[in-house]
């Protein structure tokens, strides 16, 4: 809690009778302390002070502490998102190197006392001090996030780390932007020691006298020998950022410079003086901050806060219920994958189904999504145990009566969820919300059969439900305010990144995903190969090709869900040859072990040799050469075109809901800012000719939405005219 007064100045000074130093950060304007330039100006003003002091003997060491639940978020992203000129960024880099580096001069001993989150420029500042002591607190955790805004940490953090935890401890952090635990952060050297969180103050207050005293650290991490005499060596540390650089590589496709640039600057700077790699780093840092990724990646940034601070509902007046008891109806996949995901965020979860067998299945499904996390030493055991007793199962409605919010993801056809909803309204409170996780199915024709449709609402997760952040909450004709702000805040509780959308065919993810794979199934038809088909989706950003992705999801499914979009909307969507014939062969997908791929368990194993010839029916006997622009162009502007389609229809009212979804739902490109805002730099009337030249040459799937008429005729971009 803010306990700061409005006035108050941040940070502010103040030394104890023990000649204890604190510098207490405290943002009352902000929820968490942020490193906005005033903050930073006023931290440089109280070094100055402090090392006054220190000179006169009047103080003998110096604590820097966060009067909030977290210690630093970072800094101030609006204020790197404004720089727009690399001689302004590299100065801004060495601004805040200069008053970290009077916080590394400082003639007494220094200790960031990390309790909460530690992110970014207050990891930095960190590294800045002598020593740094953390919290056992669950939730202290510290990171390096600015790669993932296209940056590199630039107020000496680059340089400070390696020197601090070595090369290969820092890379991992430095090159996935990932936050660390306590525990990790301990075990590379990042913190000191870790100390109670209930006496926390005290404790570090005895950490700080001993210091001030000499006494060393006698717990500090120490590499080990052979590891420190590798990193030590030039040739040592080439071979090590070598294959960190190939790894890079093959991770973004080289279409992220931050991460390879953080390699060049590591390579340029180890072994050199602190002050020449503090300018290298700056240089780097001016010259990454204005690129169009880094903007581009900022911007996906603000998409996902504004979805974070929102509710789902334009009145603000309308507060969520709380879901302490969650009801999940089957326990499939899909069920035992939502029933993991909420016990673990400590709700109570009722699972449902009709078999013993079933249920037996969804808790062992649950059960080893908990195992992967211990394993990966994401959780302790006993943190996992203790959360999968909160799931309990049964064949019947007992204990329904006591549930919040109740999901439906049971087999996807209408007239079995219609039954299992009824079923389900008679045996729940009056209050409690129900939602189907339905990915296809109209959820205004669910509710058609509720005597209370206005507690009722979609929640469509997406599979994996513990990997993919995206989930649909879907708004139908009688939804009202609560029910959908109730299963936006639960979503979020979730870890998920929600986005309301209108009831529709395929909602707005599938809906837009529909054409890009299709049109993949008609490339086929042209006698493309399925090598350069998703070869030139994955140069362009996405995480797998079109036809890779069909064969993840389910042919069987792919193939239903295109018929049902054909159905719903129009010739423009007749599913392609193709992929109706694989669906007509029998094969799956990665689930059967052969779709368009080949697959030994869970690894993909390449082009299945005899995928032509099952498709000969549909298919040319030879292989036509296509240019990768033709390739990506017709697989885009689909997704392009279906989007502005999805706007017109009010399935959502903003372009940057369609970015976020798509971004979130499918792993559309970051560094490209999400499918509008890409679309955006083209600018519609170069769209517009394009697909009416592809209309001329391909027929009606290709026909130009109105919108995009509209956009080029009045020379708007998507932002302008969507902006919601």
């Amino acid at each position: 809690m803010n306990t700061s007064h409005p006035n108050a100045p941040n940070p502010s000074l103040s030394v104890g009778e023990d000649r204890i130093a604190w510098i207490t950060f405290d943002d009352p304007g902000r929820k968490v302390n942020v490193l906005a330039e005033d903050v930073m100006t006023r931290f440089g003003e109280l070094l100055d002070e402090v090392q006054d002091l220190a000179r006169q003997g009047r103080l003998v060491a110096l604590v820097l502490w966060s009067g909030k639940g977290g210690f630093i978020a970072g800094a101030d992203v609006k204020a790197i998102e404004a720089v727009g000129d690399p001689v302004e960024g590299a100065e801004a880099s060495r601004f805040g190197q200069a008053i970290f580096g009077a916080l590394d001069a400082l003639a007494v001993p220094s200790i960031a006392a990390i309790h909460g989150i530690c992110l970014g420029g207050g990891v930095e500042m960190a590294l800045a001090c002598s020593h740094r002591v953390a919290s056992d607190s669950p939730s202290t955790r510290l990171g390096l996030p600015e790669v993932q805004l296209g940056i590199l940490p630039a107020w000496g953090g680059t340089s400070r780390l390696a020197r601090l935890v070595g090369l290969g401890a820092s890379l991992d952090l430095l090159l996935t932007g990932r936050q660390v635990s306590v525990s990790k952060a301990r075990r590379i050297g990042l913190v000191d020691e870790v100390l109670p969180a209930d006496l926390f103050r005290d404790q570090v207050a005895a950490f700080a006298m001993a210091r001030a005293d000499g006494v060393t650290v006698s717990s500090r991490k120490r590499r080990p020998l052979l590891k420190r005499l590798f990193e030590a060596t030039p040739p040592g540390r080439r071979i090590i950022l070598s294959v960190a650089r190939k790894r890079v590589q093959a991770q973004t496709g080289g279409h992220y410079p931050a991460p390879l640039r953080i390699l060049e600057v590591l390579g340029r700077s180890m072994g050199r003086p602190l002050a020449s790699a503090l300018e290298i780093e700056a240089e780097a840092a001016g010259e990454l901050i204005v690129s169009s990724v880094s903007k581009n990646l900022i911007h996906v940034f603000h998409l996902r806060e504004e979805a974070r601070k929102g509710t789902g509902v334009a009145d603000t007046t309308v507060h969520p219920s709380e879901v302490g008891y969650l009801g999940v109806l089957g326990a499939g996949v899909m069920g035992g994958g939502i029933a993991q995901l909420a016990a673990h965020r400590g709700i109570h979860v009722r699972m449902k189904d009709v078999r013993h067998e079933a249920i037996s299945s969804g808790l062992k499904h649950a059960s080893g999504l908990f195992d992967k996390l211990v394993r990966r030493k994401k959780l302790r055991r006993r943190e996992a145990d203790q959360s999968l007793s909160l799931i309990t199962g049964s064949l019947d409605y007992e204990g329904f009566g006591r549930l919040d919010l109740v999901v439906e993801a049971v087999v996807e056809k209408m007239d079995i969820k219609r039954i299992v909803l009824r079923e389900t309204e008679d045996a729940v409170g009056r209050q409690c919300i129900l939602a189907t996780n339905t990915s296809s199915l109209s959820v205004d024709d669910m509710a058609s059969s509720l005597s209370r449709p206005d507690n009722f609402v979609g929640l469509h997760f997406f599979n994996p439900v513990h990997r993919m952040p995206l989930v649909e909450v879907v708004r139908g004709a009688h939804s009202s305010d609560l029910a959908v702000a109730t299963a936006y805040a639960l979503a979020l509780r979730l870890g998920k990144v929600p986005v309301v959308t209108a009831d529709g065919p395929g909602f707005l993810v599938n809906r837009i995903l529909g054409p890009y794979l299709n049109e993949a199934g008609f490339l086929l038809a042209d006698g493309v190969s399925v090598e350069a088909i998703d070869k030139a989706a994955k140069r362009f950003g996405m995480p797998m090709g079109p036809l890779r992705l069909v064969d993840e999801v389910g042919v069987d499914i792919s193939q239903h869900a295109g018929q049902a979009m054909y159905e719903a909307l129009g010739e423009r969507l007749s599913p392609a040859p193709p992929i109706v014939a694989l669906a007509e062969s029998g094969r799956l997908g990665k689930k059967g072990g052969v779709g368009f791929y080949r697959y030994e368990g869970a690894k993909e194993k390449g082009v299945d040799s005899d995928i032509y010839a099952v498709l000969s029916s549909t298919v040319p006997a030879g292989r036509v050469e296509m240019d990768e622009r033709e390739i990506r162009g017709r697989l885009v502007l689909a997704m392009v075109n279906e989007a502005a389609r999805a706007l017109d229809d009010g399935i959502v009212q903003r372009a940057s809901d369609v970015d976020l979804a798509m971004i979130m739902g499918t792993g559309f490109p970051p560094f490209r800012g999400g499918l509008l805002r890409f679309a955006d730099t083209i600018h519609a009337r170069t769209v517009l000719d394009r697909l009416e030249e592809l209309e001329g040459r391909f027929g009606a799937r290709f026909a130009p939405a109105d919108a995009i008429r509209r956009l080029a005729r009045s020379d708007n971009s998507f932002y302008q005219s969507f902006a919601g």
